[in-house]
């Protein structure tokens, strides 16, 4: 919570001329970063054949599914920044959601194409404080929201994908019941001392739910596009690979060069877990990350024109009246 908390005052202090403590001290930290990457992939490829990695990532049976995955991944990121405007909305934040759009692909090319420098989110909520005054104390608290919904789809997906794996049996009732229990306190914590972030409560979880249905759609892609998955032998095993995916999402807490190196760790390490192809499961790491990469480009364009972030929009929306 504390690191999206200062973000915004981090972006601040990196938009500002730097003393020569703060670069080196910013070269420290992505020099741990890109230190940290390559020691999960070495590890990573010492328990897995990097050739074997390799091949299937250059030569997938259906390429087109590719094309595929990439369009969900693109959908997924479209309902991601439409989810987070629902928090926005909330707290009487009126954003067009074309300029929400935009910040949220900025965002997304700060995170995974600089991450040595000024977080996504930090950006966001220093630009959106910059233009209408809004207190980033209330900023971080729809982010954070925004964040908890994601972590709460991802937990009743989890529980109901450990139904269709034999080994998670006599744990997946368990689960399910302390899923609800969570479920029902956090619920009422929200409402109890956060009701002015509930207005679109039920609204923000419907699309955080397609978010990650569309992602899951996004590894499938992958998966149908090997060989391996056309045999009778594969035949009712996709949900260890789906599960240990959304696993993986935890790897956002590893400080990494962008991602890159984390979700393919926590795949090798889970493989020992769950019955999957540890190869199949660093190829969909490796691949969601290159898709992600290739997506988050677009915002290069709002990072070199700024001025673009608000082009063909209404001109209340550059006014502070747009905030009720």
């Amino acid at each position: 919570m504390k690191n999206i908390e200062d973000a915004a005052e981090e972006a601040t202090e990196e938009l500002k001329p730097k003393t020569f403590k703060q670069k080196i001290w910013n070269i420290a930290k992505l020099l741990l970063k890109i230190g940290i990457t390559t020691v999960l992939l070495i590890w990573v490829f010492t328990k897995v054949d990097f050739n074997a990695v390799k091949y299937r990532l250059l030569h997938p049976q259906y390429w087109w599914m590719y094309v595929i995955a990439i369009i969900c991944f693109l959908l997924s990121m479209i309902v991601s920044a439409w989810r987070l405007l629902s928090f926005f909305r909330s707290i009487g934040l009126n954003l067009n959601p074309k300029y929400n759009l935009r910040l949220y692909f900025l965002g997304m090319f700060y995170n995974i194409l600089l991450p040595g420098g000024i977080g996504g989110d930090g950006y966001k909520m220093y630009l959106i404080n910059k233009t209408y005054k809004v207190p980033v104390k209330r900023l971080f608290w729809a982010v954070m929201f925004d964040r908890l919904s994601g972590l709460w789809i991802i937990g009743l997906l989890a529980v109901t994908l450990s139904f269709f794996i034999p080994q998670l049996a006599a744990y997946t009732w368990m689960a399910a019941g302390i899923f609800a229990g969570g479920s029902l306190i956090y619920y009422f914590v929200i409402h109890k001392f956060f009701k002015d972030y509930t207005r679109y409560f039920f609204q923000a979880h419907a699309k955080a739910l397609v978010l990650q249905l569309l992602q899951l759609a996004t590894v499938l892609c992958i998966i149908l596009s090997q060989p391996d998955f056309y045999q009778a032998s594969f035949k009712g095993t996709f949900p260890p690979y789906l599960l240990s995916f959304l696993l993986s999402g935890f790897a956002i807490l590893i400080p990494t060069a962008g991602g890159a190196g984390a979700r393919e760790a926590f795949f090798t390490a889970l493989s020992k877990v769950f019955p999957i192809n540890a190869d199949i499961g660093v190829l969909i790491a490796t691949s969601f990350y290159l898709i992600s990469v290739f997506v988050a480009l677009s915002g290069l364009y709002y990072m070199i024109k700024p001025s673009r972030l608000q082009a063909g929009l209404p001109a209340k929306n550059n006014l502070e009246n747009d905030i009720v």
